[in-house]
């Protein structure tokens, strides 16, 4: 058995963001796999912004989705605390989280991602339909609304106003949507989605039997590569770390564009990492300890 770099894990949970119940099941999934590794474990359900780490504790697995977890704020206080913890660092957390940050940094090092707008309410839209609206500072799809026609695009934008000012109008590529895991220096299979009518929503992602995932995806190998390429080429622009999982879309011609940079993907047992963890042959107790290692 080999040595343990850590002996005392605290595992953050929950918070205070519209992802709360997705974060507390995968702070949860972490806690069960860290122990089956070996670890002791400290469950945090964070329900305001005051961290209190007990002195015993040697590292934090971030679980925090949303808000306050992924937008580098637990990274700072964490830092200052001396504390390691899992994951990028603040400014890279911050970059990959809203969305309209990590567009401009796509655009300035020629990734290849959808035309978009960034809008406030009184503005014209001026790409092509269908788009997609996307509040900028949400994840697990909350928010996001397509437009197909013409008359659906002032109720929708409505809705989205809700989440976020301003919004993130992205061109929908259509095509195939595709996604690759990073753990650690080591990048994963790529994955397929193929949701319910192409809509892979909340509801797609978090209920049980309805999405199909294709992992390897049914790619060339060269396609395959140029993705996982393309997906480690973002992340790294961003200036990411440790654990992460790059989001596409594939058209017809097998033009790949890069959609978003998660940098604390979920870990609950729909969730994509892990499914494309254990197609590399990582087991899900090893999947985390690696996360745990790369801090």
């Amino acid at each position: 058995m080999h040595q343990k770099r850590f002996k005392k894990v605290a595992i953050f949970m929950g918070g205070l963001s519209s992802e709360r119940e997705i974060s507390l099941a995968s702070g949860k999934a972490v806690a069960n796999g860290l122990k089956v590794a070996g670890y002791q474990v400290l469950w945090i359900d964070l329900t305001t912004h005051d961290v209190e780490v007990p002195d015993d504790v040697d590292v934090a697995f971030i679980a925090l989705h949303g808000a306050f977890g992924e937008d580098g704020s637990i990274q700072k206080i964490l830092e200052k605390k001396k504390i390691h913890y899992t994951g990028s660092g603040p400014e890279a957390s911050l970059q990959a989280f809203d969305k309209c940050l990590s567009k401009a940094v796509f655009v300035k090092h020629q990734i290849s991602t959808p035309p978009y707008q960034i809008l406030q309410a009184d503005y014209p839209l001026n790409l092509a339909l269908p788009v997609l609206i996307k509040p900028p500072l949400q994840g697990s799809s909350i928010g996001i609304e397509h437009v197909f026609k013409e008359e659906e695009w002032a109720p929708a934008f409505k809705r989205a106003l809700k989440y976020n000012q301003p919004l993130l109008v992205e061109r929908f590529i259509p095509g195939r949507e595709l996604t690759v895991g990073i753990a650690g220096e080591q990048i994963l299979p790529v994955l397929e989605i193929r949701a319910p009518k192409g809509n892979y929503n909340y509801h797609a992602k978090y209920s049980k039997g309805i999405t199909e995932y294709l992992v390897p995806a049914p790619l060339p190998h060269e396609l395959s590569k140029t993705c996982q390429d393309l997906a480690m080429k973002a992340f790294k622009t961003l200036g990411c770390s440790g654990v992460g999982r790059v989001d596409f879309r594939m058209n017809e011609e097998g033009t790949l564009f890069v959609l978003e940079v998660n940098t604390i993907p979920g870990f609950t047992e729909t969730s994509l990492l892990p499914k494309s963890a254990l197609a590399a042959g990582i087991p899900f107790p090893d999947l985390c300890e690696k996360i745990l290692n790369a801090t």
